[in-house]
């Protein structure tokens, strides 16, 4: 493995409504740093399912979550035929050198899944990941869903709930192998930024600059411009737990047997937060429960990934025809999620 410390990409990954996007922003505003905002190509799989990328990888991947052109990439300096690990590297390397920035790589929820394919991929790759208490995380996907289709996507409370699972096996995955992992929690980041952006820069062996303390001046320009980035468009750190609870009694119940469960499973180590366990009257779900979630939740990601594949091999003029019609009446026509289903269900 080379020891260049800048040699492999930055993963930056978390739940849904989990701090990414603020953690991100901060990230950013350190000179050394250039991270893509949810371009997400290592996801799309498809499109370089023969080892190498499709002609039209670049247009199918802009169409999809307008990655490129988000991030100005010039598809004219990067050469055709790469495989996905390739094609990552010239574009993240691309956006990162027009900042003059030496770490480069990607900030995005949707590798919660795949953080040990991802370091098999990319050997010398670094993952940072942020943690958040799971029941605001859910409010947060609640309140988001009145203005986006992504968010409002059947199961979405399900999938965050399972897929912090997801992200927690993977995470433990890498501490065992060896891979550089830092994590943090969106509770700290809020509550007081500097000694958790001092400890992300002794982990990427950077000097700290005091810029990461603060959203004045950042680029967000590739941030998707949504009610529910509000906060992280604004000029201050602000913590969005304080916002009203938009959860009914069933899911919160539903989210508290999940948290007793994984507590008692950790012997209280895991989430950090909360950090006191559920009310004593709180049991953890029963084992039909677990097994008809995590059947549903197996049917919701095949789902997602037959989405993916329509993406990648049809028509692209169909699917635009498709966007078209659904997009039909709305005052805004364009993409409101990073991801294919938000658009095609």
């Amino acid at each position: 493995m080379s020891t260049d410390p800048n040699s492999g990409p930055l993963f930056v990954v978390g739940m849904w409504r989990s701090g990414t996007s603020l953690l991100y922003t901060l990230l950013n505003q350190h000179p050394q740093i250039a991270l893509l905002y949810e371009g997400e190509l290592p996801v799309m799989r498809p499109l370089f399912y023969s080892g190498r990328a499709k002609s039209d990888w670049l247009e199918r991947w802009d169409f999809w979550n307008q990655g490129p052109s988000r991030h100005g990439i010039d598809g004219s300096k990067i050469p055709p035929g790469l495989d996905i690990r390739s094609a990552t590297e010239a574009v993240c390397k691309q956006y990162a050198e027009r900042k003059g920035a030496s770490i480069w790589g990607c900030k995005s929820p949707q590798y919660y899944d795949c953080l040990p394919q991802l370091a098999g991929e990319f050997p010398n790759a670094k993952f940072i990941v942020i943690w958040r208490d799971p029941t605001p995380i859910c409010g947060s996907i609640v309140r988001a869903a009145a203005g986006s289709h992504y968010f409002a996507r059947r199961g979405m409370i399900l999938r965050a709930l399972l897929g912090l699972e997801e992200l927690k096996r993977g995470c433990d995955q890498l501490a065992r192998q060896g891979t550089q992992l830092h994590q943090l929690h969106y509770e700290d980041l809020v509550r007081d930024p500097a000694p958790e952006m001092k400890a992300i820069c002794s982990f990427l062996r950077i000097p700290f600059d005091s810029r990461m303390l603060s959203l004045e001046d950042a680029d967000r320009s590739a941030i998707f411009v949504d009610e529910h980035h509000s906060l992280v468009n604004g000029k201050g750190i602000v913590n969005s737990a304080r916002r009203p609870d938009s959860l009914t009694p069933s899911a919160n119940r539903k989210i508290q047997r999940y948290i007793r469960l994984w507590k008692d499973r950790s012997r209280g180590k895991w989430p950090v937060y909360p950090s006191r366990q559920p009310d004593t009257g709180v049991g953890s779900p029963g084992l039909f429960e677990i097994w008809r979630d995590r059947i549903s939740y197996f049917w919701l990601a095949r789902y997602d990934s037959m989405v993916l594949l329509l993406y990648s091999f049809l028509s692209l003029g169909l699917l635009r025809g498709y966007r078209a019609i659904r997009s039909r009446g709305t005052a805004v026509d364009q993409l409101e999620a990073t991801s294919p289903a938000s658009t095609l269900k």
